[in-house]
């Protein structure tokens, strides 16, 4: 730094002149030059600093990894943890089998409200996601210290708006970094995070349900362990894209096309939650053993997380929309399956069909709707997850008006199963309009 100081030592104002003494100082980053009536100076700032002033981007690696935990914990665990807790909980006398509908549905509808208001949060992506990654993780924690349903009512719910937040917030984030990386096509990873939370919490309540242990603790244990699982994304989802306006208006048949993969994402939700949700406790109703039950967890998340990463492939990616009908297909299938046939090997296949595709669905859906309105993602997504999170509340609202028991459950998967089916011709005729189109 070079400074020449007026007779009375006072500092001239600065003013920034980009480019001065280049030949000279070939090296230097940013010249400010002073005037008063007596004298002048120069003052240079050192080629280092820039390095702090601005930060290298995040790797591939790093944007995947930070992406997938933070997935892992909003989805895996605030979303999903409820599916493996469930028998667990009635197991203990906390929860009747009557009152799990609505704790599912008021997460739900928490994730919906979610949905709907991600794309207007005054914050970045990446702050919206670390704020929601915390919120799940005391949400998730706060399950274990009481026993009242109304406030596990208001604790599922909360558990629902972070999880909304958290997968718009890590989706335009990740998508956008990876992007800017040039590496779209890893947007598998960041997705695969989700089957991988679910086999996470899956295998947790399957190890940790040991004899002597509440369902309780295990609510509390579940929340430090995403406290630890977040920390990566809370240290590296930095920066990127400002807050987005509502996007404008689209005309004629890009509208219609739009909503008509809105209407069949919404579909998705309600075709695949139910069984989703009720899978552990259809095994259980076979096998009263969390051994046993507790394994139809884990292997939907497995199989949800390397279908993901078989999602990312070309073939699949060459035409999203007929990759995603040929999964609204096989989802039916699974959903159909336990309600015509409910053995072993059928809820295995349930798992395998379901837990298969949907992750593959919500990364080719999400995919789609970012391609068509890149400049408003974060508000393209939050259609597309509002949609879904509509279908997903009125699956368990719907059951709560079917026949009580078994037959109630099966006519709902009947249904849900049929709504899939509904969607494969529309989805299918979408993918034959256009050719295939990038990330």
């Amino acid at each position: 730094m070079v400074v020449l100081a007026n007779a009375a030592g006072a500092a001239p104002p600065l003013r920034a002149i980009p480019g001065e003494f280049s030949k000279e100082y070939s090296s230097i980053a940013l010249t400010e030059h002073g005037e008063s009536p007596n004298c002048s100076f120069v003052r240079l700032r050192p080629p280092g600093l820039n390095r702090f002033m601005s930060p290298k981007p995040p790797s591939a690696f790093i944007i995947c990894l930070a992406s997938a935990l933070a997935l892992a914990a909003a989805m895996g665990v605030g979303r999903f943890a409820f599916t493996p807790m469930l028998p667990l909980m009635v197991r203990d006398g906390h929860l009747r089998m009557e009152a799990s509908p609505w704790l599912a549905a008021v997460n739900y509808l928490g994730y919906l409200i979610g949905a709907l208001t991600a794309g207007r949060l005054p914050w970045r992506p990446a702050q919206s996601a670390r704020a929601s990654l915390l919120g799940v993780a005391i949400v998730t924690s706060a399950m274990g210290a009481t026993a009242q349903l109304s406030l596990w009512l208001a604790l599922r719910g909360l558990a629902g708006v972070f999880s909304g937040w958290a997968l718009v917030g890590v989706s335009a984030w990740a998508m956008a970094e990876l992007a800017r990386a040039r590496r779209p096509r890893l947007a598998a990873f960041v997705y695969a995070g989700v089957g991988t939370g679910v086999a996470f919490a899956g295998i947790f309540c399957l190890v940790a349900a040991r004899p002597g242990v509440s369902s309780a603790q295990l609510w509390l244990e579940l929340g430090a362990l995403t406290l630890i699982v977040i920390t990566a994304p809370l240290l590296f989802m930095r920066g990127g894209l400002e807050p987005v306006s509502r996007a404008p208006a689209a005309d004629g048949r890009k509208a219609r096309d739009t909503g008509l993969l809105t209407l069949c994402y919404g579909v998705f939700g309600f075709g695949y939650i139910l069984p989703a949700t009720f899978l552990p406790a259809l095994a259980r109703q076979m096998i009263d053993d969390p051994h046993v039950f507790g394994m139809v967890w884990p292997v939907f998340g497995g199989a949800a997380a390397l279908s993901t990463l078989v999602g990312g492939a070309s073939p699949i990616q060459s035409n999203r929309l007929r990759a995603w009908a040929i999964c609204h297909a096989l989802m039916a299938l699974g959903a159909l399956l336990p309600s015509i046939w409910l053995t072993p090997v059928s809820l295995a296949a349930s798992a395998l069909f379901v837990g298969g595709t949907f992750m593959v669905v919500t990364m080719l859906g999400l995919q789609e709707a970012r391609m068509r309105d890149p400049d408003h993602a974060a508000a393209a997504l939050g259609r597309m997850t509002a949609a879904f999170a509509l279908g997903q509340f009125a699956g368990p609202l719907a059951l709560t008006f079917a026949p009580s028991g078994g037959p109630g459950l099966n006519l709902g998967l009947r249904v849900a199963g049929a709504a899939l089916l509904l969607t494969v011709p529309a989805l299918w005729r979408l993918g034959g309009r256009r050719r295939p189109t990038p990330f």
